[in-house]
């Protein structure tokens, strides 16, 4: 099993850029897809954005797209999450997932870290 921990959340003026961070412990990421949801106060968690195990593939969702970036380091068993252009509507927690080996969908979550953007 794979402990996920997320740091780097914050607040944030709008337009400005924050980056979170998801180190895992346990076993390696490197075999597991990586994604980033966020669930704002009063909302259902939303996906973000994930990148595939084997790098075939990055996926954001529309309202995100264009102004955040996923990336991993698998040597470092890290996966990060670069936003900028940040809006209020961002205002979330941000939870980081993994799946398990050679998988898509998410089968551990970390605790999330609170990303607040003020206008």
């Amino acid at each position: 099993q794979v402990q996920l921990v997320e740091s780097g959340g914050g607040l944030v003026q709008a337009g400005g850029s924050l980056r979170v961070s998801c180190a895992a412990s346990g076993r390696t990421i490197s075999r597991s897809t990586m994604h980033w949801f966020r669930q704002a106060p009063g909302k259902e968690r939303e996906f973000v954005a994930r990148i595939i195990w084997n790098g075939g593939g990055i996926e954001y969702s529309d309202s995100v797209k264009g102004r955040f970036t996923i990336s991993r380091d698998n040597a470092k068993n890290t996966v990060y999450l670069q936003m900028t252009s940040l809006k209020p509507e961002d205002t979330a927690v941000y939870y980081c997932a993994s799946s398990a080996d050679f998988g898509i969908r998410p089968s551990y979550w970390g605790q999330g870290t609170q990303v607040t953007v003020s206008s």
